[in-house]
């Protein structure tokens, strides 16, 4: 079938992405999905630092490539051997494939899937196909999802079902900005009441680790990010206190939790010094695979503990669910996270908006009517 979707022609182009134009907006064939993978019709797309990290050259991958892996949408079909799914049930999209047979996925989500993570950096999904191409030649899949497009076809490993009634832009980030920041509270850090939880860099995971925090009934929550429009936006969900980097450093404030979302050497820095000794620097964001970092090694024998976090050690099966009930419950207004809706052709422009840092959560709309 043809369908139309937003594919990154190459990396490293100069800023403004609006003029550059680095993604176009195109038509593309999309294949029939293999037994075990599911055709989708997108409803909505979050636009996350894991796309823009492809576009700016930190995360190489192969090219071209359809870009997304944020996403949500409904069951069109089925291969042969999903019996689990229908034709019009909504699924939530998760980028980290799991195959339930290796070692690491074995350990829980405190490691990514040994054969996930392989076929994502291919370009692949879970069982090495491909069903993207456009005039004859090859397109890769992004994080198995491939999200920004009309249609997509996933392993149903990389799709968590959800209620009908969940709104799709609502549904998509399920499955990458709260996966991720909700986890990093829920699976790793574990917080009681009184504990103080710090989140330094308040983009969507940051923010989406903010919520859950507050969800789960901490007490003190603090955000740290440069922008003052982002602490503003963090004291409107229920941030007791808010800090840039240099503020925090001046006034010597600390946290027992310091969960870094920034994806950034620096703020890597400020998250394990503004850390309690005994305390637990917890590190969800996505450095440049080169970036280095300083510490001091004598701080190490006070029992701090820095711990990785991807997909904040998420099994999506069994997180998709937590969260989805949280929301109907009223406790995880993830809607507050969406800083804009906005159409596909409006892509290039979206990533400008990201690496200026001036977006929470872009959410691509496309309509079904």
């Amino acid at each position: 079938m043809r369908i139309t979707g937003a594919v990154l022609e190459e990396t490293g182009r100069a800023r403004p992405y609006a003029r550059s134009r680095p993604i176009t907006v195109c038509e593309l064939e999309l294949g029939d999905p293999g037994p075990t993978e599911v055709l989708v019709a997108i409803e909505a797309a979050g636009v996350c630092h894991s796309d823009l990290s492809v576009v700016d050259g930190n995360r190489p991958r192969p090219l071209p490539m359809l870009l997304g892996h944020e996403a949500a949408g409904t069951v069109v079909s089925t291969g042969e051997r999903v019996a689990d799914l229908v034709p019009g049930q909504r699924v939530v999209m998760s980028f980290l494939p799991r195959c339930e047979e290796c070692d690491a996925c074995a350990r829980d989500g405190q490691l990514p899937c040994s054969a996930g993570s392989a076929t994502n950096n291919a370009g692949e999904l879970l069982h090495h196909s491909g069903h993207l191409s456009r005039g004859g030649s090859r397109v890769r899949h992004h994080l198995g999802v491939s999200g920004f497009a009309s249609h997509a076809i996933v392993d149903r490993a990389s799709v968590v079902p959800v209620g009908s009634d969940v709104p799709p832009e609502i549904a998509a980030l399920f499955g990458c900005a709260v996966l991720t920041g909700g986890g990093a509270v829920l699976n790793v850090a574990r917080p009681g009441p009184l504990d103080t939880v710090m989140v330094v860099g308040l983009g969507g995971v940051g923010m989406a680790t903010l919520l859950t925090a507050k969800a789960v009934g901490v007490e003190h929550v603090i955000g740290v990010d440069r922008m003052p429009e982002k602490l503003a936006a963090a004291r409107e969900l229920g941030a007791t206190a808010t800090y840039t980097p240099d503020e925090l450093r001046d006034n010597g404030v600390r946290a027992r939790y310091v969960i870094e979302s920034a994806g950034h050497p620096s703020a890597l820095e400020s998250a394990y010094a503004a850390t309690e000794p005994g305390g637990i620097t917890i590190t969800v964001g996505l450095p440049a695979p080169a970036a280095t970092m300083t510490l001091p090694p004598l701080s190490l024998t006070a029992e701090a503990r820095t711990l990785g976090s991807y997909l904040g050690s998420a099994v999506p099966a069994r997180d998709i669910p937590r969260y989805e009930r949280m929301w109907r419950e009223g406790r995880l207004p993830v809607e507050k996270l969406i800083s804009a809706r906005i159409e596909l052709a409006d892509i290039n422009e979206a990533m400008d908006l990201l690496a200026d840092g001036r977006a929470v959560r872009q959410v691509i709309i496309f309509d079904r009517k």
